[in-house]
């Protein structure tokens, strides 16, 4: 079966962009209409006339460019703009004073708002703003004043072209968000058919030689062990978190690309977050089994690294002391307040005042490799144990007392 990369594109504000060329086109011919049937009392109505053969040819001829965002470019905005702003200031010379201050529409009339909006779409409302100012001064300069009309015509059209601009940022925002989420939707359901597979062949194959290599013993029963040691990694890996995320690209032009690429290394960031789970995976083995949240357990770096490393001390512990067949259970628990690890083992246990006497001995594993860590980034470390029923190593590291630590860290620094 060949598989194909399959590419959605989302956009919400194609259709703004198909009616503003609508829109265009449609004030065009209403400012036109509007100047010939009062073009009698134009005093020089060949200004008018040379205006409105630009503005027929402009907005005719640019309808492509304001197809979408990719080809609505800054330059094409300002050009637009100064062709409405230039037809406002030509008014006075097209028409008597006194007919401006009556309230007499200028020259491009309300295709002015187009240029305006073409502003909100393509940059939001911060752009849409700037736009509506100049329109606003360039109103004022051709009155010669303010009046009432001018004041309520451009606030008409600042609150309209900046809402648009609101609303086209935040619909941008959006498509993002869903482009993410269909990404990762797409990971879940490869990843389950992926699992689906392994299970269905790998799986089996090594839990067979496993079971196999010990009846049989000897070398085969190494052969098995390492077996079972990559069945508990395969599964683990596979029963795992989502895999890395992709990126949700996006065109401009045509909206949100829906793909899945895959994401080139880049150097660790020692500030942001970083999830515990991905530190304590390499611990699961055919003896050690890993319990995880699904989701991600974010402690700060300093605090992530220090949490693992006692982790894999408790581990070595249970190597040490527990015997070869012991078997350990690690639960990852993602509270609110605070992270929670608990190792738990199936050895003999610690007999009473053991711990003490290797202190004084200087066998200082758990005093120094598991307590101490977790109180230099701010936590603590719990360990019961029952002779004969195993042993428990419960680390507790508080978020605040994580954030603490990272910000100290960067001040030595």
């Amino acid at each position: 079966m060949v598989r194909r990369e399959r590419v959605m594109r989302m956009s919400v504000e194609q259709p703004l962009w198909r009616a503003l060329a609508g829109y265009r086109v449609l004030t065009m011919l209403y400012a036109i209409g509007l100047f010939s049937t009062a073009h009698e009392r134009a005093e020089r109505p060949w200004v008018a006339i040379a205006y409105y053969v630009v503005l027929a040819g402009w907005t005719l001829g640019s309808l492509p460019r304001v197809a979408g965002a990719a080809s609505c470019t800054r330059q094409f905005l300002v050009t637009d703009l100064t062709v409405a702003l230039a037809g406002i200031l030509l008014t006075p010379l097209a028409y008597a004073h006194q007919r401006i201050v009556d309230g007499g529409p200028t020259l491009p009339s309300i295709w002015t708002a187009g240029a305006v909006l073409a502003f909100a779409i393509k940059g939001g409302w911060r752009w849409a703003a700037l736009a509506s100012l100049l329109v606003g001064v360039a109103n004022v300069v051709q009155r010669g004043a303010f009046s009432r009309d001018t004041v309520h015509n451009v606030l008409l059209v600042c609150i309209a072209s900046i809402a648009i601009g609101y609303v086209v940022e935040v619909a941008r925002a959006s498509e993002r968000t869903l482009a993410r989420a269909l990404e990762i939707e797409a990971a879940t359901r490869e990843r389950e058919r992926l699992a689906r597979d392994i299970h269905d062949s790998v799986l089996q194959v090594l839990a067979m030689v496993q079971r196999r290599g010990t009846a049989l013993g000897g070398e085969a029963a190494e052969l098995g062990r390492l077996a079972g040691e990559q069945e508990v990694a395969l599964r683990t890996l596979v029963a795992g978190g989502l895999v890395p995320a992709s990126r949700a690209s996006e065109d401009a032009a045509q909206g949100a690309l829906v793909r899945l690429v895959e994401e080139a290394d880049e150097e660790p960031d020692d500030t942001a977050p970083r999830d515990v789970r991905p530190l304590l995976a390499p611990h699961a083995g055919a003896k050690v089994t890993l319990s995880e949240p699904g989701a991600p357990v974010l402690l700060a770096p300093p605090a992530a690294r220090e949490l693992a490393a006692a982790v894999g001390a408790a581990l070595d512990n249970v190597r040490r002391h527990a015997g070869a067949n012991a078997h350990a259970w690690i639960l990852v628990e993602d509270e609110p307040g605070e992270v929670i690890v608990t190792v738990r083992d199936d050895g003999p246990g610690i007999p009473e005042g053991r711990l003490a006497e290797a202190e004084g001995e200087g066998r200082l594993g758990v005093a120094l490799s598991i307590r101490g860590r977790l109180r230099d980034i701010g936590g603590t470390a719990e360990l019961l144990s029952v002779p004969g029923q195993g042993t428990e190593v419960e680390l507790r590291v508080p978020r605040e007392a994580a954030r603490d630590t990272r910000g100290k860290a960067g001040r030595t620094r």
